[in-house]
């Protein structure tokens, strides 16, 4: 069984990422780099990105993650950010221990490319 099915499927992650985005958008560490985006097509891209990174149907057609986030100055403390809120809407939604752990293992995985070294 893939994480994308062993933490619900898609059910699952529309609710983690609308969670998450409400998390980010009131932190006030990150909260400023998403300002000006159009939020309803960014959840749409995280879900479907997520989807595709846990292991279910490989439906994203956003850029790449370097690309995607190149011009946005980002540092090791902004992904810190973003991490722990998606770390706590997990632990929100009860996702069990041993899949929060294999969460983590992919954004580390991903960290280098999103802060473009």
């Amino acid at each position: 069984m893939s994480l994308f099915e062993d933490i619900g499927g898609e059910a699952a992650v529309d609710a983690a990422v609308d969670i998450f985005y409400r998390k980010v958008l009131a932190d006030d560490r990150i909260n400023s780099f998403f300002a000006k985006v159009d939020m309803e097509g960014q959840r749409d891209k995280q879900k479907a990105f997520l989807t595709m990174a846990f292991g279910g149907p490989n439906n994203y057609t956003g850029k790449d993650l370097r690309k995607g986030h190149k011009m946005m100055g980002l540092r090791d403390e902004d992904f810190a950010a973003v991490a722990e809120d998606l770390v706590a809407t997990l632990a929100e939604l009860s996702v069990a221990n041993e899949n929060i752990d294999q969460i983590v293992t992919i954004l580390g995985s991903v960290k280098d490319d999103v802060l473009n070294r």
